[in-house]
């Protein structure tokens, strides 16, 4: 039976909840509810241009995304750069200052990561979102990787940046795997609301946050986008949402179980991470 086939089986009036179905057929509950995200055919392609550029130079911002877009053939205003960047969550990475509003401030932590010896499983997790192109449309995604294994303790996709989607995916993997006692994240409109900051405190999970701007601050889940993107998305940009869900799944589960690292000494994450629980 192929992938559709399984998504046509969830039944809405099922007492088994729609969460639940979709755990037993191994599908993705975003998929059930993803449409293509509102943009025109231009502006999904100067996203995926944008994203590219992005993976190979971080520290570019608006005007040199303007610029690159010119030298592809492409007259676009820095007005709509800016917001096609925003609605990708792509920000420059450079050393700026907090320009957080007043608002989330009392949310924002300390960068506890520096000079950290980091040598167990469960100590610390980074977490972050990406864009994902995709052939019609877009998702992004979410991951949480164990820094001392490089173990990708969870993901999700979704077809929105709602705040919720971090939150449950964060209680799902402690659920799996333990509660680690760092989690590190940046200063995103995600991480830095009262949600998200009372969820850890009541986990008694201390909080980490980058620096604004700061690229080496939460390189292990930068550099995990890199492979991501490189080693999948580029080259096989999926059709939809389910078709996404399935290829990140055959990509995770070879990123943990057969891939090796050089930063663990060309080990197995899954050889290395011990669960916690």
């Amino acid at each position: 039976m192929g992938d559709l086939d399984y998504k046509s089986l969830i039944d809405k009036e099922f007492s088994l909840s729609l969460r639940k179905q979709c755990e037993v057929l191994e599908i993705s509950r975003s998929s059930l509810y993803y449409k293509p995200v509102g943009e025109t055919a231009l502006n999904l392609e100067l996203m995926i241009l944008l994203d590219r550029h992005f993976v190979k130079h971080p520290s570019y911002g608006v005007l040199q995304m303007q610029d690159h877009l010119k030298s592809e053939g492409y007259q676009v205003n820095e007005k709509r750069v800016r917001r096609l960047l925003r609605k990708m969550g792509v920000m420059a990475i450079y050393p700026q200052k907090n320009l957080s509003k007043l608002l989330h401030r009392e949310y924002i932590h300390p960068y506890l990561l520096r000079a950290l010896k980091i040598e167990r499983s469960n100590q610390v997790w980074e977490i972050d979102i990406t864009y994902i192109a995709m052939k019609k449309g877009f998702m992004y995604l979410t991951a949480i990787i164990d820094v001392h294994s490089r173990y990708v303790v969870g993901w999700s996709l979704s077809n929105t940046l709602d705040a919720k989607v971090q939150q449950n995916l964060l209680l799902d993997c402690i659920k799996k795997h333990g509660i680690p006692e760092i989690v590190n994240s940046d200063q995103g409109s995600q991480f830095t609301c009262k949600a998200w900051v009372n969820l850890l405190k009541k986990e008694e999970i201390k909080i980490s946050m980058d620096g604004r701007g700061r690229a080496l601050d939460n390189i292990y889940i930068e550099r995990l986008w890199r492979t991501v993107k490189r080693d999948y998305v580029y080259l096989s940009p999926a059709e939809d949402g389910l078709e996404l869900y399935q290829g990140m799944k055959i990509f995770f589960d070879h990123y943990n179980n057969g891939k090796t690292h050089q930063g663990i000494n060309r080990r197995i994450p899954a050889q290395v991470y011990k669960k916690v629980v």
